[in-house]
């Protein structure tokens, strides 16, 4: 037998797994915990504030300092499993988010907290693509996208689902257990892997590993999250920002030169410059950082202003749940006959209408419609962006791209929490509104502004590449 009818009789061994479906089910769950833990902490940031004596810099950073790790380090995590095989990579990356989540759940002060979300986020970043890449070679033909519509479904419930369950466990048990519900479910789920997953690698031959892109994209974006975090008490239109803005351009520059020359470069830059694969990385991170600035915003106007427990707000979450779900369905079913343009324009829109509803007029029940409209704009952007970004890449570009959506994902959940927390900076740190009002002023003029460019940017009905 050739190598070549080796090699594929193997493919369509690993296709055939008898376990697979049950294996999608153990890596599903573990995927949802992994999107959980980006919005599951939201509802808890007050408590955690209050009983670790947490200053709103290090309260945003709770959130960006897991997300900013996650998206930095996603691409080098998808390069290990080509290395070394992913089944080695997913468990190890599910152990390091396991034990994280102890210590997270454990921390005494801020500088043990965001240790442990940052240990969280290099845990995520080596399971999440792992993951993936073992879904795609366990499944063949339409086997595999009914798999890839479950794994995709995980990513908008997960993140609706997130705050409510954090209202739970944060008004039953304490916040503790928005990271240690992980141990248990990670343990079980590691000692079903250990068992179920295929023993066979295929790492790439002479593959290489970019260290150092890696570090460079998430040392530059972590210096604009940084400064995005301080102006809030520092103000905007200072030195040191300035110097931020040019470490990070230059941390930028220096990635996209590296990404030119590396001999097994993290990402082929010239697929940003594609219009499609452009739009759907900008529509990600706008919809992402819309989405994680409401949630940042609601949680702290219900609890901080209204006095409003944990579980209350996460209920109040609910309906927000909902929207979001339902927008994604609708913009799924229309997307082929209206065309991605109209839609993205739309879901822009009516996030937009979403965040000004609140900022006119700031009551309980008012907020909650506000957001709620808000998310359903938000939630027809992500099935938008994924649709646009994916749809017009030829069939071997389609990994890397979609590892570039997943990155801008995490990175404009960042950028959503450093934004709104600078700009609600009074209202968070006192009990006045003012704070609140201006944040969904900002978010609704960005989601506005954003509505111009994606119908500039936006391609027409899609055409498939070859």
């Amino acid at each position: 037998m050739t190598q070549h009818e080796a090699s594929a009789t193997s493919a369509r061994h690993s296709a055939a797994h008898p376990l697979r479906w049950r294996i999608l089910g153990f890596l599903g769950v573990a995927q949802l915990m992994l999107i959980l833990d980006v919005t599951v902490v939201a509802i808890a940031l007050p408590h955690m504030g209050t009983d670790l004596g947490l200053s709103r810099a290090a309260l945003t950073w709770t959130v960006s300092a897991y997300t900013l790790t996650f998206g930095g380090l996603m691409l080098l995590g998808g390069r290990i499993a080509d290395l070394i095989g992913a089944r080695r990579v997913v468990l190890a990356g599910l152990l390091l988010f396991t034990v994280a989540s102890l210590v997270t759940g454990l921390a005494q002060s801020s500088m043990m907290l965001l240790s442990g979300r940052v240990a969280q986020g290099v845990g995520a970043a080596l399971l999440s693509p792992a993951a993936l890449s073992l879904v795609v070679t366990l499944f063949d033909g339409d086997e595999r996208s009914r798999a890839l519509g479950v794994w995709s479904a995980l990513g908008g419930g997960g993140a609706a689902l997130g705050v409510l369950l954090g209202g739970l466990l944060t008004a039953g048990p304490g916040w503790p257990w928005v990271f240690y519900v992980n141990v248990p479910i990670g343990l079980g789920i590691l000692a079903a892997l250990v068992r179920m997953l295929p023993r066979q690698t295929t790492p790439v031959p002479g593959g290489r590993l970019d260290v150092l892109g890696a570090l460079l994209v998430t040392a530059s974006s972590g210096a604009m999250i940084y400064l995005l975090v301080n102006a809030g008490d520092h103000g905007w239109l200072t030195g040191a920002n300035a110097g931020l803005v040019v470490l990070a351009a230059v941390g930028y520059a220096a990635f996209v030169a590296r990404q030119k020359t590396a001999r097994s470069p993290l990402m082929d830059v010239a697929l940003l410059v594609r219009r499609p694969v452009a739009t759907g990385t900008f529509l990600i991170l706008m919809a992402t950082a819309l989405m994680i600035a409401v949630f940042f915003l609601g949680t702290f106007y219900f609890q901080h202003a209204n006095g409003y427990g944990a579980l209350h707000t996460g209920l109040l979450f609910l309906p927000v749940a909902l929207a979001t779900m339902l927008g994604a369905q609708l913009t799924g079913r229309v997307l082929a006959r209206w065309g991605a343009r109209r839609l993205a324009v739309a879901g822009l829109i009516v996030a937009a209408i979403g965040m000004a509803v609140p900022a006119l007029w700031m009551y309980p029940a008012v907020v909650v419609i506000g957001v709620a409209i808000a998310a359903a704009g938000t939630g027809a952007l992500f099935v938008v962006a994924s649709a646009t970004a994916l749809g017009q890449v030829a069939p071997h570009e389609s990994g890397i791209a979609s590892g570039i959506v997943s990155t801008f994902h995490e990175f404009g959940a960042s950028l959503g929490a450093a934004v709104i927390s600078s700009v609600a900076a009074a209202s968070l740190a006192d009990n006045t509104l003012g704070g609140f009002t201006n944040g969904f002023v900002v978010a609704a003029v960005a989601a506005g502004v954003a509505a111009v460019v994606a119908a500039l940017l936006t391609p027409g009905r899609t055409t498939k590449a070859t």
